[in-house]
């Protein structure tokens, strides 16, 4: 454990020096304010405290990252006939593209590109108003973390309902194929909420813990999915849970992983630990330029790979 913290600290120093940071995400408002210079680490092991450096306990945005608490939740409502409305299947375009929408008649590519997200959160708002919805997903965000500290930032919500123009087109677009079948407007105004959900490193490492142990909260003795379940929700960040970086991603970190243009990215190390890394400087893909590389230069000293 002495190993892992020094290997985090002397990670964190050695990028905090870097010129590049990559460039923080402006199409939203609010995210374009928060410095390029934040940068946090925090490691939660299956069996053991949480090692953090860096800005690990300051909030941040989880944008995407909230996709997978979603898609968790849609699950655990109807189960696999989510998949009949949202497909499985890397996309290799952008996260808000809507070309591949148009061809493949209404039907996400999976369920972390925006539309595919759309239609989990329409989903989550089955039987619901939309005010419901978004506090059964804080609550169960809260619930994963083990910590009722986490909010909303409303600000950030309010940033996004004002430029959501591009998000707005695609829940139109899927609801005229009937993928999404409440109004477009409700969907939204939960999936804009649930992307403004606030975090630190430290919070977003433990709501991970399931994911690395068979579906089991080790902090909390809660099964939150069945081991099978577990397994294929890594599976499917390892395979889309960074856009059309995914591929890059897995080549050089070798981990399943969750990015969000706030910068953060969750990412599972299956029986022994959830990093999570918040950088809001991203690269050419949407992804966290330090985040990343923070996580290659982790596997590496650590070993740890889902490939041996």
């Amino acid at each position: 454990m002495d190993e892992l913290k020094q290997w985090v600290n002397e990670i964190h120093l050695e990028l905090s020096t870097r010129a590049d940071k990559g460039r923080v995400a402006d199409y939203i408002p609010q995210l374009a304010k928060v410095s390029s210079d934040k940068f946090g680490i925090a490691v939660a092991p299956v069996n053991g405290p949480v090692i953090t450096a860096g800005d690990a306990d300051e909030s941040f945005s989880i944008q995407s990252i909230s996709k997978l608490f979603t898609l968790t939740l849609a699950l655990g409502q109807i189960g696999d006939r989510l998949w009949e409305r949202v497909d499985r299947e890397p996309s290799g375009n952008a996260f808000n593209s809507i070309v591949q929408l148009e061809q493949e008649q209404g039907k996400p590519r999976n369920p972390f590109v925006n539309a595919g997200a759309i239609a989990v959160t329409d989903v989550i708002l089955g039987g619901h108003r939309p005010k419901e919805a978004i506090g059964e997903i804080l609550r169960f965000v809260r619930f994963l973390a083990n910590d009722d500290a986490i909010n909303i930032d409303r600000l950030v919500a309010e940033s996004e309902q004002a430029h959501g123009d591009r998000n707005m087109a695609l829940a139109h677009f899927m609801r005229s194929f009937g993928v999404v079948r409440h109004p477009a407007a409700e969907v939204l105004g939960v999936y804009f909420h649930q992307c403004a959900i606030a975090m630190t490193c430290r919070q977003l490492a433990q709501s991970g813990l399931f994911l690395a142990n068979n579906g089991r909260n080790p902090a909390t003795g809660f099964n939150v999915v069945s081991p099978r379940r577990a397994r294929r929700i890594n599976a499917l960040m390892m395979t889309c849970g960074h856009y059309d970086g995914a591929g890059d991603f897995a080549f050089r970190v070798g981990l399943p992983g969750k990015s969000g243009v706030g910068g953060g990215i969750l990412a599972i190390v299956p029986n022994k630990a959830v990093i999570a890394v918040w950088s809001p400087g991203l690269d050419a893909s949407g992804n966290s330029l330090l985040g990343t590389a923070a996580l290659e230069m982790l596997a590496q000293r650590t070993g740890w790979s889902v490939f041996g």
